[in-house]
């Protein structure tokens, strides 16, 4: 399960780097490559939430090896890829197996280990998650020095063999399974576009050549077809997403201050560089950002343990409150490269103490038999919160000008997330404990 969280993240963020020899060797242009990169992610937040409602019918491990199948060949072919629209085709492929395993991994946890021990696997977890999205720029920035970016997809073929063979013969058959239902096709067919509208029109605020208007029309149209889902989900017997999950304050809390916290953590990596190109060198940025999830992934699994002692509401809401604590220095003395490092320590102590709690609570407010289904809404909320990040943080980054209207726009999106993450620390207060049922 470590093995497909570490794939996830070092994939999702091993890409970026290989984009310009891609428009090189392709001849495209700079809006048709990036759509390497945004297919997977659009792909990724609109199935993970559906997939992890199916694998509780079909079972969660047989759902999870296939998945890491599907996004092994998906690898090959996309390493293999003759053309851009192929590379386009096979990265959806490679999302949707992705999905699959994204949808499963903290279910399997969930249903596995024992109650008293959630917090701490769950934090062993995330620690591979961390590290994924740590080495991904570097092992992206190597690979390609490489000469061919081709080596970026080939590298998850090893890693993709060794996880189906471990989950095959290592991993429980699932348990606990929801009685099979009519699949609810309309839910789905409403669903996936307002999830893909949404992404899009938050991806593409503040981008060059692009109208204001064309995002917020899609925005608009997005929550339009989410409303009509919504009131649908709660009047159909067998709803594509249980809406009751929700009823749990513990549950929805948990979403809530998740979203939150994903926005923040993903919204600076994507503001430092871009605001502090005038003050230090590419590689520069990228080593000081690498001590963000490095941090979060040695914190995370002493926190899972304290998380297990001390109950999820203490927990969580200390750990946003450093989190936000971290912020607040980030955005007083980004400026200069050690306040900018010491913030980032004390942002990835703040995250890796809430998340492992976070997800724990939320996995053990979910009844068993719907395990899959509240995993598939967890990690829909990474990427949603990735987005409204990066939103973010281009509206107070993107539109300053000049070197010092740089800086000072990178406070104002610090002291931004700042506020988000007190906002997360106060829906954690009101959270409550998790029950299992």
């Amino acid at each position: 399960m470590c093995a497909g969280a570490f794939m996830g993240q070092l994939d999702a963020s091993i890409v970026s780097l290989a984009l310009p020899p891609m428009q090189k060797e392709f001849g495209a242009s700079a809006g048709s490559v990036q759509w390497v990169a945004l297919s997977y992610l659009l792909t990724l937040v609109a199935l993970v939430a559906p997939v992890g409602r199916v694998s509780d019918w079909l079972g969660r491990k047989s759902v999870y090896v296939y998945g890491f199948g599907v996004f092994t060949v998906a690898s090959l072919l996309c390493a293999l890829a003759p053309n851009l629209t192929t590379l386009i085709i096979f990265r959806v492929l490679q999302a949707v197996g992705a999905a699959m395993l994204q949808a499963n991994s903290v279910a399997l946890i969930a249903t596995a280990v024992p109650r008293d021990s959630l917090s701490k696997a769950i934090g062993v977890q995330g620690a591979a998650q961390a590290i994924g999205l740590a080495l991904g720029p570097t092992v992206g920035g190597l690979l390609v020095s490489l000469g061919d970016w081709r080596l970026i997809f080939a590298v998850n073929i090893p890693f993709g063999i060794i996880g189906i063979t471990a989950g095959w013969f290592l991993l429980p058959q699932s348990q606990s399974l929801a009685e099979r239902t009519r699949f609810d096709r309309l839910g789905l067919a409403l669903f996936v576009p307002s999830i893909v509208l949404l992404v899009l029109a938050l991806s593409f605020v503040g981008h060059p050549g692009i109208a204001a208007l064309w995002p917020i029309a899609g925005g608009a149209l997005a929550l339009t077809i989410g409303a009509v889902f919504l009131v649908r989900s709660r009047r159909t017997p067998h709803p594509l997403i249980d809406l009751r999950l929700f009823a749990s304050r513990t549950f929805s809390t948990g979403i809530v201050s998740g979203l939150l916290s994903y926005a923040v953590l993903f919204g600076v990596l994507f503001a430092v560089p871009m605001a502090s190109a005038h003050l230090q060198s590419a590689a520069t940025t990228g080593l000081v950002l690498t001590i963000l999830p490095v941090t979060l992934a040695l914190v995370a699994p002493i926190a899972g343990y304290l998380g297990d002692r001390n109950g999820p509401r203490l927990v969580t809401s200390i750990g946003m409150l450093i989190a936000a604590i971290g912020l607040a220095l980030i955005g007083a003395l980004g400026s200069s490269l050690w306040g900018l490092i010491v913030g980032l320590v004390v942002l990835g102590i703040g995250s890796g103490v809430f998340t492992p709690a976070n997800n724990a609570s939320i996995m053990a407010s979910a009844p068993r038999r719907q395990s899959g289904a509240a995993s598939g809404i967890l990690n829909m909320t990474r990427g949603l919160g990735t987005a409204f990040g990066v939103t973010a943080a281009t509206l107070a980054v993107g539109y300053a000008a000049g070197a010092a209207d740089l800086a000072r726009g990178m406070s104002i999106a610090m002291y931004g997330f700042c506020v988000a993450a007190l906002v997360a620390a106060l829906a954690c207060v009101f959270g409550g404990g998790a029950r299992r049922t």
